[in-house]
C-alpha cells in the first residue's frame, strides 16, 4: 500500500490542526490516500480535546517570554497538551472495521519499535481514577498512551473517527519548559518532560522522524510517497481554522 509522507511543518496551532482535520474529511470523502505526518508548533500553544468543555479561565490570557500562548481546539478527544518543544504525529488511515482500542494499538507499534532503538522502553498506559477531572494529557496515561518504565507519559495520542477514516494524532514532549508546565497546569511536570537530555547527542528531531518513518514502513507493511503539502491544499486547510476556534 502506498501512503503519503508530508515533510515536518512549523506552524501555529490553528494551521497544525486545520491541517490534520483537512486531511481527515479528504480521507473521508476518498479524495486522499492514508497519510504519515510528523510537525512542531512555531509558538507555545495549549490544545484542548473537541470534548473538553471547562479550563482554566486565565489560560485565554497567558503569555510566555512577552508572547500570547495560543489557545486551540483540536479535533481528536483527550484532555488538554502544551505543545512546547515537542515533537507531534498525525496519522490518517482506513478504519476497516477496526475497534477503537486495536488501532490504538496497531498504530502505537511503530512509536514502540522506534522508540526502542533509542533506548527508551515504551507501554500502554493504564487509566487512574480521576482522569476525566484531570485538565493536564500529560499527567495522566489511558490505554492509548505510552508511557516509560517509571511510568511517565512519554506520548499521549488521541483519535477522531469517521464512517471510513480515523485521524490519530500524539504528541511526544522532548523538551517543554517545566516552570511554564506547573504555571499552567498547577501541577509538577512529568520526568518524560525532559526526555530529550536522555537521549545520545546525536539524536535530534529529524534522527527521530527518520527513524519512526522507517519503523511505520515496517510495521504498517507500506510505501510513501513524499510529498509536500501544496499551496492550494495549504489556502483549503486553513479555510478551516475558523471552525477549530474557541
Amino acid at each position: 500500500m502506498k501512503w503519503r509522507l508530508i515533510p515536518p511543518i512549523e506552524a501555529s496551532g490553528t494551521i497544525q490542526m486545520a491541517i490534520d482535520n483537512w486531511l481527515f474529511i479528504q480521507h473521508e470523502k476518498g479524495q486522499h490516500p492514508p497519510t504519515l505526518r510528523f510537525y512542531t508548533w512555531s509558538s507555545p500553544t495549549i490544545s484542548l480535546g473537541r470534548l473538553q468543555k471547562q479550563w482554566p479561565l486565565f489560560w485565554c490570557n497567558l503569555t510566555w517570554e512577552k508572547r500570547p500562548i495560543e489557545l486551540v481546539r483540536r479535533s481528536t478527544g483527550g484532555r488538554a497538551v502544551l505543545h512546547q518543544g515537542d515533537l507531534t504525529y498525525g496519522i490518517i488511515t482506513p478504519i476497516n472495521n477496526r475497534r477503537t482500542l486495536e488501532i490504538y494499538k496497531q498504530i502505537c507499534q511503530f512509536l514502540i519499535k522506534g522508540w526502542s532503538s533509542l533506548g527508551i522502553k515504551l507501554d500502554y498506559g493504564i487509566a487512574r481514577r480521576g482522569y476525566i477531572h484531570n485538565s493536564s494529557c500529560f499527567n495522566t496515561a489511558t490505554i492509548s498512551d505510552l508511557i516509560t518504565s517509571d511510568g511517565s507519559k512519554l506520548i499521549g495520542s488521541a483519535q477522531r473517527r469517521g464512517k471510513k477514516s480515523i485521524l490519530q494524532h500524539g504528541s511526544m514532549v522532548l523538551s517543554t519548559n517545566k516552570t511554564l508546565f506547573k504555571t499552567i497546569f498547577n501541577q509538577s511536570a512529568p520526568w518524560s518532560l525532559g526526555l530529550l537530555e536522555q537521549l545520545p547527542d546525536n539524536c535530534y528531531p529529524e534522527n527521530i522522524i527518520n527513524i519512526l518513518t522507517e519503523t511505520a514502513k515496517e510495521c504498517f507493511n507500506i510505501d510513501f510517497i513524499f510529498k509536500p503539502l501544496s499551496s492550494k491544499e495549504l489556502r483549503d486547510a486553513i479555510q478551516l481554522s475558523n471552525d477549530l476556534k474557541l
